[in-house]
């Protein structure tokens, strides 16, 4: 299975655009459904870009599952964000003015995809996320963020995601230069709340 490129698109047209955000959905979501989001950050002057998952789903197994068993899904939906970023820059959208926002495993996506193309981008916000497999594979991650700014907001527990790995994944963020901001809620649950939207407002669409 292979993922096609399918990209739902808000805000302002990407050719006008001078700042863009790409949204990556979660499990069963869809692109839709995240670029309700972005009505509610300060990004009324960008390009906003929702690649969707073939079914809804970008790889079938626990983002801590062994990598090779959620291939070839992973590595598919690794080119279509990449595919979707190649479209931004096509635009004349440079790379510092990419932002990025995902929820659960499209923040996992978003996460995998970053550490493995680090560079000077606008920011990234990951709700509930952390990087890709069973062990933390450092080789596959290259570049410098060159002082990105990151949010990383999860609950504690969260059924889907260890606490653990998010703390992992700041730690990694930050030994590739990048300013990590990290929040962690209680007994949240598997939600986006209302503060972590101002925290994103506030810290990456300021």
């Amino acid at each position: 299975m292979s993922h096609t490129l399918n990209i739902k698109t808000a805000g302002i047209p990407l050719k006008q655009a001078k700042k863009a955000l790409i949204m990556v959905h979660g499990r069963g979501g869809s692109a839709q459904d995240i670029l309700s989001i972005s009505q509610h950050l300060n990004v009324n002057d960008y390009a906003v870009l929702a690649p969707q998952a073939l079914n809804h789903t970008w790889y079938p197994l626990s983002f801590m599952a062994p990598v090779d068993q959620n291939e070839p899904w992973l590595s598919s939906a690794l080119e279509i964000i990449g595919e979707t970023v190649q479209a931004v820059t096509d635009a004349g959208i440079a790379p510092e003015n990419i932002y990025f926002f995902g929820f659960s495993q499209g923040a996992c996506l978003a996460l995998e995809f970053l550490v493995r193309n680090a560079q000077k981008f606008g920011g990234a916000v990951a709700i509930i996320g952390g990087v890709i497999g069973d062990k933390i594979n450092r080789e596959n991650y290259k570049g410098d963020f060159a002082g990105t700014s990151v949010l990383l907001a999860t609950s504690n527990p969260d059924f889907h995601v260890p606490v653990e790995r998010v703390y992992a994944t700041a730690n990694i963020l930050k030994e590739m230069n990048a300013e990590v901001t990290e929040k962690v809620y209680a007994n949240f649950g598997h939600f986006i709340n209302e503060e972590e939207i101002q925290l994103a407002n506030s810290i990456i669409f300021k």
